[in-house]
């Protein structure tokens, strides 16, 4: 299978989640699989047209889109509901929406006795069970926003994409001193951690993204 090459052993390896574990986007599926369930709520898709046009001139980031997608699909549900939904997603992502390669590689950390941190952008509606389900040690993600128990759906964390994850990678570096680090990204945007890794792996990347992270010194695998 393919492998990210000679580890020291044990590592922190350091996994996105969408593209590089799964097949597909998380968040799009989750909400859309809530929204088949209340077809009632389609209608509040309007509300995300204002913060997609700014998005497209260039003057919203990706993280008020989100919470704006969050917010109309999602927003105002109680926990238990949510919650619910959550424990049909995950035990069906688990079961048939992860990369075969993903798996094994897991596999392959945990038989050196690496520490496995899943980092994403996603939400933690839903990323810290998919972290329990695959055994990770550590789970950051995207946080959101509560009244009591229902769901606001802005953002209180920085949307961890981009610069965002390279923090978070040089702050799992200082908890974790003397554990070398090996990360995996499947994006452009997560070439600012992968770059800051002792290892640094691109899955699946595209051609451009793949030039890239070959000036970067970042390895490029294909899983499926």
């Amino acid at each position: 299978m393919p492998s990210a090459g000679a580890l020291p052993a044990p590592a922190l390896a350091v996994f996105d989640l969408d593209g590089t574990l799964t097949l597909h986007d998380t968040l799009a599926i989750y909400a859309g699989g809530f929204l088949l369930r209340h077809p009632q709520r389609l209608v509040r898709l309007v509300r995300v047209l204002g913060p997609l046009v700014r998005f497209t001139l260039g003057t919203a980031d990706q993280g008020e889109l989100k919470a704006s997608f969050i917010e109309a699909t999602l927003g105002g549900r109680t926990r238990s509901e949510l919650n619910g939904w959550t424990d049909r997603f995950v035990n069906r992502l688990t079961r048939q929406g992860l990369r075969a390669d993903a798996l094994s590689e897991l596999a392959r950390h945990r038989e050196r006795g690496s520490t496995l941190v899943l980092l994403s952008a996603s939400p933690d509606l839903y990323v810290p069970a998919i972290g329990r389900a695959l055994g990770f040690a550590e789970v950051l993600c995207t946080e959101l926003e509560w009244q009591g128990e229902r769901l606001i759906g802005r953002l209180i964390t920085p949307n961890r994409r981009g610069t965002e994850k390279a923090r978070c990678l040089q702050e799992l570096r200082s908890r974790y001193r003397g554990l070398p680090i090996v990360a995996y990204g499947d994006s452009g945007s997560d070439l600012e951690h992968l770059r800051l890794a002792d290892r640094g792996v691109l899955v699946n990347g595209s051609r451009r993204v793949r030039r890239l992270a070959a000036a970067l010194n970042i390895s490029c695998l294909d899983w499926h």
